[in-house]
């Protein structure tokens, strides 16, 4: 896999405290669920993406460095891919890890 080490390991930090989660190599990176459910990702080539719920998608690419994920031409609602000089300071990083977090810890149990 070629996702950024650095970066992952920073997801791991910020993940550190949170019961229930996993790690998986996914699309091409590598993805935390929690209790099953995918939360972040850190991608291949770089940045994240970042699981938010639905009615929070537009809001949330008003934030700087962000998009909508496309997979197979086709935009995924609910899922936003955030730039590496978006999440460079710990501190946006764990913004937006949270909000991945809190979205996934949402869902119905597995």
């Amino acid at each position: 896999m070629v996702f950024d080490d650095q970066l992952a390991a920073r997801v791991r930090e910020a993940l550190a405290d949170q019961s229930g989660v996993t790690e998986k190599r996914m699309f091409g990176g590598l993805a935390w669920l929690v209790h099953g459910h995918m939360a972040v990702v850190a991608l291949n080539g770089g940045g994240l993406m970042v699981r938010v719920a639905r009615a929070d998608h537009e809001m949330m690419l008003a934030e700087p460095g962000t998009a909508t994920m496309v997979m197979r031409s086709r935009p995924l609602r609910g899922w936003i891919t955030v730039a590496e000089q978006a999440c460079a300071t710990r501190s946006d990083l764990v913004t937006w890890v949270r909000r991945g977090l809190t979205y996934a810890l949402t869902l119905p149990g597995r």
